[in-house]
């Protein structure tokens, strides 16, 4: 909902997004990346997880791993989301869970789960400070290289 364009998907930026999305991953795999983390929040995070998929059907040595913050993150989420992350989710190689309930910093620490994992960092980012940022800072001071796509416009 942060996005500029809300939850409207046909939005000329949301397809616009998603098609660099699917740009970028190709470009990384090509670099020999086959193993992706998401976090599976609403947004940015289903059309990644979407676009790993889409890549694993054209190479099949493509794994996705979902790193859940908490057991019920889908769980006030509406019926066609909880659905969509759902379907994800049964079409994922590797679920880890972080924790069983919600915490305020259970988000953050999926993030750090993911970076410490991760030598590649693709972020979707609207220079606004928060979740995305501390997670690009994380990454850098980690020594992990990181490319932003910016979602501002």
């Amino acid at each position: 909902m942060k996005l500029p364009w809300g939850a409207n998907e046909q939005d000329p930026r949301c397809l616009t997004l998603k098609l660099e999305l699917a740009a970028r991953l190709e470009a990384i795999y090509r670099l020999g990346y086959r193993h992706f983390l998401c976090g599976m929040a609403i947004g940015c995070d289903m059309y990644f997880a979407e676009a790993v998929l889409a890549l694993r059907e054209q190479y099949g040595d493509v794994t996705l791993e979902a790193a859940i913050p908490f057991g019920d993150q889908p769980g006030r989420w509406t019926a066609m989301l909880r659905q969509r992350w759902n379907t994800l989710i049964d079409r994922c190689n590797k679920l880890t869970v972080l924790q069983y309930g919600y915490t305020p910093d259970c988000m953050m620490r999926r993030n750090r789960y993911m970076v410490d994992r991760a030598s590649l960092l693709l972020a979707c980012y609207d220079g606004r400070p928060g979740g995305t940022m501390n997670t690009i800072l994380y990454a850098e001071r980690s020594g992990v290289k990181v490319i932003v796509i910016d979602v501002g416009k």
